[in-house]
């Protein structure tokens, strides 16, 4: 499953990168300002130059390459839960799978705010749903969630 996720990441990073060269390399030039903030409602109410489309992909590169890293330690994670030898094989598993789906929802979340930012910027016109915000925090706090019951249940177990 890891290897899955690790390939949906790397896939979702690099759409990432390809949308916004696209929008710097299409036949339509961007305008001099486009929406760079958006409020609760969706509404873009903040506006900067074409350079600030630069940002998510550089953030998602980050967030991705720092998880990666991260991740070929998971000797060095602090558990909620005593790690005994019958445990520690179970509670890594866990732990870097969690890491794994996190870092892939992060990713594809990028990946789909510099799709629809672009979308806006193409219609001159629109608005970020707030549902996807919503769709991503109860998936991010789901994964979560259900990755640390199965960390104490491992800690009981071991």
């Amino acid at each position: 499953m890891r290897k899955n996720l690790e390939a949906i990441s790397l896939g979702a990073l690099a759409l990432t990168i390809w949308i916004t060269w696209q929008a710097f390399h299409e036949s339509h030039p961007l305008p001099a300002q486009i929406p760079t903030h958006f409020d609760a409602a969706g509404n873009a109410n903040g506006w900067g130059p074409p350079s600030t489309l630069l940002l998510l992909p550089v953030i998602a590169a980050v967030i991705y390459l720092t998880i990666t890293v991260i991740a070929q330690f998971p000797v060095l994670f602090n558990y909620p839960v005593a790690v005994t030898e019958e445990n520690r094989a179970r509670l890594e598993a866990l732990t870097l799978e969690m890491i794994a789906w996190l870092k892939a929802e992060l990713v594809c979340f990028f990946a789909w705010m510099q799709w629809f930012i672009l979308r806006i910027i193409q219609q001159g016109h629109g608005r970020l749903s707030p549902l996807i915000l919503v769709v991503f925090l109860a998936a991010f706090m789901t994964t979560f969630a259900w990755h640390l019951a199965a960390i104490f249940r491992a800690g009981r177990a071991g």
